[in-house]
């Protein structure tokens, strides 16, 4: 990447090498004796409300870690017998963080009983004797967060009936964490983790009877992140489905936690729920799970269906997500979704992807046309090859991405893998037609690069039979554009079986017994693997792929995916 483009970020790279620079002093500052005065205070003995969390829970889970297997993101460590999994090395910093954050505990509290019981006192205890003082990883705002509102949820199982020493040791550590929260907070990374420990601060002041004040300053600096992150058609400022749902959880939690004390939720809150929930319905497919734009992932279904079940409004999702950048076609039993939009700003970057133009297509609860998905944690190694505009079902140019990573050097160091680049002036209509309701969108993406602007149409038939679309790559100014090569890439979900027809054209099998016909001109039609990365696996996938050569005239390539009716 050129200079001139790392220069705009010359400000939050000197911001992040002061904080960077700081740590060790910070790090030895909390840890002493002057510095953990102030977080002594009013001592809380029993925790007020118990918020329901909808994050899944597997009693495998559970079985699991009762036999000394902690396994994280894909990473597993076996602990022998009379060791501490604190004491030994971690894998990576993200299964770590999953420790220190206490991702084992909602799962020991859905398995319950005595076995569970005393693996999670066992483990607390542990903690607290050896992380009891700040130190950087288990103290992390965003890790603090995620602990404290586990205990929050799913401490009955270790509170009730407890010895009193370590009943009282716990509580002492409950409320220096959550007064370091308060104090840190605004510390955690910035984007969804910020909000996140926002919301758990709030939280903290609700479930916790020894500090209202807390529960202000929680509620003031949700409702500041609220306003930040969530934009006014209820979508999340990073595009990404799946990070809306975390939000909405949050929000969820601490709206909940305000209704079981009697304190009314503030009308930002309330008014961010009211649009959150709708946006969720617009990204979800119809067997119960989520698209997969800009680094999300299917999600859970049974998560998703009840934190929705808990909206009394019950709002509609819209056609067209102005806000959010997405377009949205639903006829019969088919949905079409459509990515109008540019990469999203700053640090809301560091998991979004090149997916200018990019669309999913189902019908009935079977998916066709995807995204490949993302790596995550689990698979960190996909997540670069991911990110690119190949693994996504759109077009790309001369096997370039529409946006870039930052690359591997002291900016990426500081700043994070975020996504630089991409469109600049994107441009998104809905037009009615004889033929059906019609999705525009256009992006300048290649402008810069290759003089050349993509333009997208796709139309879906008003019984929901047939989806057919048209890319155009169409040159802006005088450079000389022949030569580009371009590929037209439709990913197919791994569960849909691909089989040429004689006389050209696709067949596409769906596991509910649908059959489809894909079609395309304009360019040479192949049949080429892919991969899958929606849920927790890597699955084998095929993709639909149009190649060609632009000329010096505009390229277009048409297609259509027609149902096959007996």
């Amino acid at each position: 990447m050129q200079a001139q483009q790392l220069l705009p970020l010359l400000p939050e790279l000197i911001r992040a090498g002061i904080r960077r620079g700081l740590t060790p002093f910070n790090a030895w500052w909390r840890r002493g004796w002057i510095y953990r005065r102030f977080l002594k205070g009013p001592l809380a003995d029993h925790i007020v409300f118990h918020p329901w969390d909808a994050l899944p829970r597997r009693l495998e889970e559970a079985d699991s870690l009762l036999r000394g297997r902690f396994r994280f993101h894909g990473q597993t460590v076996e602990v022998p017998d009379g060791v501490s999994v604190f004491d030994l090395t971690p894998p990576n910093i993200a299964w770590q963080e999953a420790l220190h954050g206490f991702s084992w505990l909602p799962a020991l509290s859905t398995a319950g009983g005595d076995g569970a019981r005393r693996l999670a006192t066992n483990l607390i205890g542990q903690w607290v004797k050896r992380h009891g003082k700040y130190s950087q990883i288990a103290w992390a705002p965003h890790v603090m967060a995620r602990r404290l509102a586990h205990i929050f949820s799913h401490g009955r199982l270790v509170i009730l009936n407890s010895e009193m020493m370590w009943r009282s040791r716990l509580f002492v550590s409950l409320r220096e964490q959550c007064r370091m929260l308060e104090r840190i907070s605004m510390e955690a990374p910035d984007g969804l983790p910020r909000l996140e420990t926002a919301a758990v601060l709030a939280l903290s002041g609700l479930c916790l009877d020894d500090s209202p004040k807390r529960l202000e300053i929680g509620l003031a600096r949700l409702q500041n992140e609220i306003e930040r992150q969530i934009l006014p058609d209820g979508g999340h400022v990073s595009r990404s489905p799946e990070a809306l749902l975390s939000a909405y959880r949050h929000v969820i939690m601490v709206m909940e936690a305000l209704s079981a004390v009697g304190a009314e939720p503030p009308h930002a809150l309330r008014n961010a729920h009211d649009r959150m929930a709708p946006m969720l319905r617009f990204f979800r497919h119809a067997d119960g799970a989520l698209a997969l734009f800009n680094g999300g992932a299917e999600g859970d279904p049974r998560m998703i269906a009840g934190l929705l079940a808990r909206d009394d409004i019950r709002g509609q999702p819209f056609h067209h997500a102005r806000h959010s950048a997405y377009q949205r076609q639903a006829a019969g039993r088919t949905l079409c979704l459509l990515d109008c939009g540019k990469t999203p700003p700053g640090a809301f970057a560091l998991g979004a992807h090149a997916g200018a133009g990019a669309f999913e297509l189902s019908s009935g609860n079977d998916r066709i046309v995807v995204n490949c998905g993302s790596g995550g944690l689990t698979h960190q190694a996909w997540n670069a090859a991911l990110r690119a505009t190949a693994a996504h079902s759109t077009l790309t140019l001369s096997d370039t991405s529409s946006a870039q990573i930052l690359p591997a050097g002291l900016a990426r160091d500081l700043l994070g893998p975020r996504l630089m680049g991409g469109p600049k002036e994107p441009v998104a209509r809905r037009v009615e037609t004889a033929q059906g309701w019609t999705a525009e969108a256009m992006h300048d993406a290649y402008v810069e690069l290759f003089g050349v602007r993509h333009e997208r149409q796709i139309t879906l038939s008003p019984q929901g039979l047939m989806v057919t679309g048209r890319d155009r790559l169409v040159p802006v100014g005088d450079r000389a554009t022949a030569g580009l090569g371009f590929a037209v890439r439709f990913h197919i979900h791994p569960d849909v079986r691909v089989s040429p027809l004689e006389g050209g054209g696709i067949l596409l099998k769906l596991p509910g017994g649908e059959g489809w016909r894909f079609r395309a001109g304009g360019g040479s039609l192949d049949v080429e693997e892919s991969v899958y990365l929606g849920g927790p696996t890597v699955r084998r996938a095929e993709q639909l792929v149009v190649t060609g050569t632009m000329k010096e005239a505009p390229a277009e390539i048409a297609w259509v995916f027609e149902q096959i009716v007996a």
